[in-house]
Order: structure tokens, then C-alpha cells, then sequence
């Protein structure tokens, strides 16, 4: 965070300072919610959660180098006490951007956001300093602890917002105004919630509400092969640029093709030129992403040539986003078991097919989380499209849900073995350690409550000890 003093702290988000010696005393470290992150000159926000109570650290946090605990009570310690600790995290970090430099980019959509705030991160940082949400913490907690990270040197403050419920992304605008913002897709994910993707659309929408006028640097970057984020053009007073395969958007991809390892590779088109792109990651799904990504570079002044080749080398910063490890033996596991919902679940069997190809492909797959009255039409829906996809094998885990995956599977002509029902990831984990073989691709996904990385991570320690080659 830039240095701020104790007292102006206080003064920022409407608190007390307690058994503070010397309110002048600078923060010159992180702000952090994690004891186990607290050190020299940093500040702990000590919440109150089910199970753990963070002013119950507070002492600890001190000895560690903590300068002080924002707190909701006096804590016998330097403390900064606030009415709610939430409330005052959003207040300090609303603070600290309007005293930063930084363009700030902030990003929304049903699927793709963290890969697409990566590959973004990516490519800006090879033009300036750039800070970025890590992981998925896109909430009114992680948003404001990712914005307090960024110093004097950042140029770049690229933050990924995620919505609950209408409202929600116009809170966190209102901490972190963006200059830039980007909206991916209006999917299914969370429809439960939401009760429909018009009302998903509203929510994300949002974000375009929030950018400045054109004539003010504000730049809306839309997904032109999505109607319903196209259509959010009418909601602000942003310059508005288009992304996607159409042939009206700004920035495009032309000759799309996924290489024999199932990477995408496309040609860039930008208003100022065009530059091929091979990419590392995996799935044609990445090309939307990928897409995004060069459209925000683009409107921040990088060329179609600079922001290929930063495509091009770009990684996975974050786990269990179709990580893609080859075991000793040639077996090659897949985990994008971080979460779920249809959209992502098809693309990564459309990776998976691709990668596949001349080898036998298993999809281990879980329930698909918060899909409402949609969700039997939903996991019916995929369980039928590993089967036109010829996916070797499907292994459903869980309960009704991957029965409903499996029902679909079997609906669409998935015979005998060729797809299964197991209870629990124990039980895929033996099924899968006595009937792999060498040179077959594992795909792993479900929602982020089922818990099927611990699959993935058996059978690469499966892989390190060796497997019968059959």
C-alpha cells in the first residue's frame, strides 16, 4: 500500500485509535485479512467469521510487525476501531485509488473472468507495473485488499468484480472506480440466484453504468458475439469497443484453429494492424478471452504486434484453471476443478476432445453449483455432449446431480462402460488408479464445493509412483 499514516487511517474510514503511542506512525506494508500474512509495517483488518475470529490474533499479528489491527473493538494492542471492518476496508482502499496514478481496469462477466483478468495482467505488465486480483478474491473483501496492494509504481490496477444479486457490482465501482471496463459473457452461472440471464445481465451491466464519459477516458469493451452484453452499449456514456469473431467487432479473431495439443492460434486483428497468436493455455474458450485481453491493451496503447506476442507466451497464473500435466507414464491429467457452470463445463469438453485426439479421453465430472430449476435441463445437457464429443469415458461423482449427468450421457447413446456413477472422490480415484493406462487424457471439473481436485492431485501422485501399463 502507499505509506499513510495511523492517524489519517483513522481519519479515512471513520475510526478510533486505541493504544496507539504515536498516530503518525506510517502503514508502509500490506493490508492483510490473513494472520499468517501479517509482517513488518503492515496493517490487520480482523474479521469476524464462522468459525474464526480474527481479533483474537491481534496480539499475534503485532509480534509479527503488524503497525495495527483495524478492528470492530479495542484488542489491547494498536488498533484502529471502526463501527464494521468491511465497511472501513472499502473506504481506505476508495481512498488510496483516487490517490493513486494507476488506470484502473475492472472486469465482470458469467465465465472467464479470472483467466481473462490473467492473460490481461500478463500483457499489460510487459508495458508498465501492474498489480491484479489474485485468484477469484473478486468480492467486497478480496477487491479492496488486491486495490490496498498497489503503490506508488503501479500504472496498471486491474480488478476482476463478481455479483451475487443486482447491486453488487455498483458497490464495488463505487470503491475502485474504473476508467475501463469489461464485460466477457452473460452465462448461467449463479442463475439460481439471479432467477434468469436478463436479471444476470442487469447486474453485470453495472459496470458500464460506472465509467466515466468518453470525452473522459472511459472505455467500455464489450463481447460483440454476446447479445446481451451487446447490448449494454445503451447504458453508458463510455467510448464502446467490440470483441469477438464477428465481423463488426474492433478487435477479432480471424482463422481460429486449435493446434494438435488443442492450443488456440488465430490471427489478431486491431484497428491498427494484425499479428497471429499460438497460445499455451488450452481450449478454443481461450480466444474470447484472449480477445479481451488485446481490445483493454489496445485502448491502453499497445500494438497488435506487442499484444501478440504477449498472448502468445502467456501462462495460467491461477490453479486448477485446466492445469495440464503429462505423468511419467504419458498420462495426461486436465484439472479445471476450481469451479463450474455450463458454459465452462462445454468448453473444457471441447478441450478435452481436442486434446484427445488418437487417445482415450475420461471426463470426471462433478454437480454444476447454483443452477436453480435449471439444473437437471443443465447436467443433462452436458452428460449428452461428452457423448457427441466421443469422450472415451464419463465418470459422474457425487450425488443426484452427476446422476443426472449420467442419465444424459446415457439418454444420448453412452452404452455399457462407456460412462459411470460413482458416490464419492474416493471412489473415482480407485476407479481411475486400476483403469488408466498410458497415453490417456483426464479432464477433472465440477463446482468448487464437490472438492474433485483432490482427484487430480491423487492421480498425479499416482503418476510419480508409476502405474500398471496395460
Amino acid at each position: 500500500m502507499i505509506a499513510l499514516s495511523l492517524a489519517e487511517i483513522a481519519a479515512v474510514v471513520g475510526g478510533q485509535t486505541h493504544d496507539i503511542p504515536d498516530p503518525s506512525v506510517q502503514v508502509t506494508g500490506e493490508v492483510v485479512r490473513d494472520s499468517r500474512e501479517a509482517g513488518p509495517g503492515s496493517l490487520f483488518a480482523a474479521f469476524v467469521g464462522e468459525r474464526v475470529d480474527g481479533h483474537d490474533f491481534a496480539a499475534q499479528v503485532v509480534e509479527q510487525g503488524a503497525v495495527a489491527v483495524l478492528a470492530s473493538r479495542p484488542v489491547g494492542v494498536p488498533a484502529i476501531v471502526v463501527d464494521d471492518v468491511q465497511t472501513a476496508l472499502g473506504a481506505l482502499a476508495r481512498h488510496v485509488v483516487r490517490r493513486l496514478g494507476a488506470t484502473l481496469v475492472a472486469l465482470t462477466g458469467s465465465a472467464g473472468k479470472t483467466s481473462t483478468k490473467d492473460l490481461i495482467a500478463q500483457v499489460l505488465r510487459t508495458k508498465a507495473p501492474t498489480v491484479f486480483t489474485p485468484g477469484s478474491l473478486n468480492n467486497e473483501i478480496g477487491l479492496p485488499l488486491t486495490a490496498l496492494s498497489a503503490t506508488e509504481e503501479t500504472k496498471f490496477l486491474v480488478l476482476e468484480m463478481g455479483a451475487r444479486g443486482i447491486g453488487h457490482i455498483r458497490y464495488l465501482t463505487d470503491l475502485t472506480p474504473p476508467k475501463i471496463g469489461l464485460v466477457l459473457n452473460v452465462g448461467t452461472a449463479h442463475i439460481g440466484e439471479f432467477g434468469g440471464r436478463e436479471q444476470i445481465a442487469q447486474a453485470k451491466g453495472e459496470l458500464v453504468e460506472a465509467l466515466p464519459a468518453a470525452e473522459d477516458g472511459g472505455a467500455a469493451i464489450l463481447n460483440a458475439d454476446d447479445p446481451l452484453v451487446r447490448a449494454m452499449a445503451s447504458r453508458t456514456k463510455a467510448k464502446v469497443v467490440l470483441f469477438g469473431e464477428s465481423a463488426e467487432a474492433d478487435v477479432r479473431a480471424e482463422n481460429v484453429r486449435l493446434t494438435d495439443t488443442g492450443q488456440p492460434a488465430f490471427s489478431l486483428h486491431t484497428p491498427s494492424g494484425a499479428s497471429d497468436v499460438t497460445m499455451r493455455l488450452y481450449g478454443e474458450h481461450h480466444v474470447s478471452n484472449a480477445l479481451a485481453a488485446a481490445a483493454v491493451a489496445h485502448e491502453l496503447g499497445m500494438s497488435a504486434e506487442e499484444i501478440a506476442l504477449a498472448l502468445s507466451e502467456a501462462g495460467s497464473l491461477s490453479r486448477w484453471r485446466m492445469e495440464v500435466t503429462e505423468r511419467p507414464d504419458g498420462v495426461t491429467i486436465v484439472n479445471d476443478a476450481y469451479n463450474a457452470n455450463p458454459e465452462s463445463m462445454r468448453a473444457a469438453l471441447r478441450a478435452l476432445a481436442a486434446m484427445g485426439q488418437g487417445r482415450r479421453t475420461w471426463a470426471v465430472l462433478g454437480k454444476m453449483a447454483e443452477l436453480g430449476d435449471e439444473a437437471l435441463a443443465e447436467h443433462d445437457a452436458v452428460g449428452r455432449l461428452a457423448v457427441r464429443l466421443n469422450v472415451g469415458k464419463l465418470v459422474a461423482v457425487g450425488g443426484v446431480e452427476a446422476s443426472w449427468l449420467q442419465l444424459g450421457a446415457y439418454n444420448e447413446g453412452s452404452w455399457g462402460e462407456e460412462s459411470v456413477h460413482v458416490s464419492d472422490a474416493q471412489a473415482a480415484i480407485d476407479l481411475l488408479r486400476s483403469e488408466l493406462r498410458p497415453g490417456d487424457v483426464v479432464l477433472v471439473k465440477a463446482s468448487r464445493s464437490v472438492g474433485l481436485e483432490s482427484v487430480a492431485q491423487a492421480l498425479l501422485e499416482s503418476g510419480a509412483e508409476g502405474v500398471d501399463a496395460r
